[in-house]
């Protein structure tokens, strides 16, 4: 059995609930109370998005990320 490495972005909705995304798969993310129980969840997500699929996924190469600022009329 091999093992895959895939990046998690876990963001804070304006509910206080922790949404967690993986980016190299296309409509994967789950969310949950805690940081942890997020986690939980997105393995078990990749875990079916990946059955659901059955394609290999290249790995991409993670660089960073980045916040922008613009000037915004609003």
């Amino acid at each position: 059995m091999n093992l895959k490495t895939f990046t998690v972005v876990i963001e804070q909705d304006e509910d206080g609930m922790y949404v967690a995304k993986v980016p190299d798969i296309v409509g994967c993310y789950t969310q949950g109370k805690t940081v942890e129980q997020a986690m939980e969840r997105i393995k078990e997500a990749i875990q079916v998005c990946l059955e659901a699929e059955k394609e290999q996924y290249p790995p991409l190469k993670f660089v960073g990320i980045q916040q922008v600022e613009i000037k915004a009329s609003v």
